[in-house]
This record gives C-alpha cells, sequence and structure tokens, in this order.
C-alpha cells in the first residue's frame, strides 16, 4: 500500500507514483502467475483531485484504492459511492485516528470509527497495531 504520509509531494507526484506502482504490481503478477495489487493512496485536498485520482488508478488496472480517515465522513462516504459505482475496493488508513481516540478520559473508542466507516460503504480498513503507534 501507499504510505498514509504519502500524498503529492515534490519528490514523489501521485501521477508517477501510480505509474511505477502499477508497473510493480504487474512485474509482480507476471512472475509470480499470481493476482497482486497495490492500494492508492487518492486521499487529497479537494473532493475533485480525489476523484481524478481514482480514475487514473482505474485506468491503470488496479482494483483497489484507499482514503485517509483525516479526509473526513463526507468525503469518504462520497468517495465509497463512487467505488461501488466503479467496482474498486476501497481501503480506509487510520490516519487521523488519534484525534478522536488518544484520550481515555473523552472521545471516540476506533472500534466504533470502523463500525461508522463500514456504515459509510469502506470495504476494509488499517487498524493498525493493538497497543498503538509507536508503542509496544
Amino acid at each position: 500500500k501507499d504510505d498514509e504520509n504519502v500524498n503529492s509531494q515534490p519528490f514523489m507526484r501521485w501521477r508517477e507514483r501510480f505509474l511505477f506502482g502499477m508497473e510493480g504490481v504487474n512485474r509482480a503478477s507476471a512472475a509470480t502467475g499470481e493476482i497482486k495489487g497495490h492500494y492508492f493512496n487518492v486521499t487529497a485536498g479537494t473532493m475533485e483531485d480525489v476523484y481524478e485520482r481514482a480514475e487514473f488508478g482505474k485506468e491503470l488496472g488496479s482494483v483497489i484504492i484507499m482514503i485517509d480517515l483525516v479526509m473526513g465522513y463526507t468525503a469518504i462516504q462520497s468517495i465509497a459511492k463512487w467505488s461501488r459505482q466503479n467496482s474498486m475496493i476501497l481501503h480506509l488508513h487510520r490516519a487521523g485516528n488519534s484525534t478522536y481516540a488518544r484520550q481515555k478520559t473523552h472521545g471516540m473508542n476506533f472500534r466504533v470509527i470502523c463500525k461508522w466507516m463500514r456504515m459509510a460503504g469502506v470495504d476494509h480498513i488499517h487498524a493498525g497495531t493493538v497497543v498503538g503507534k509507536f508503542e509496544g
């Protein structure tokens, strides 16, 4: 999968990254005879950019895309609808989860967010480690 922090920095633009990623997927599939894939991170600053990235991934032959939780619930539900209409699998990365769940005395348990995201149309979720990032 793409890293959740990878978006379209000057040193790694999304279009070139998608092309490079699909080249690797195709090479691995040819070498093994197995179906391979890559989760392209379509997270962007606007929904127009999200849709553009998702469309490009689909054109390249990808069957899965990824969006970060930090995009917000309306954006996630919008790309989930697009994914269903375009026969694409949608993976959600938990990036941004700690803004909801970091404090033990208030906030929201990640299980609630997971159920909410499944109801919004996300196919599967990157949940992270049991103990938390950089712990254990």
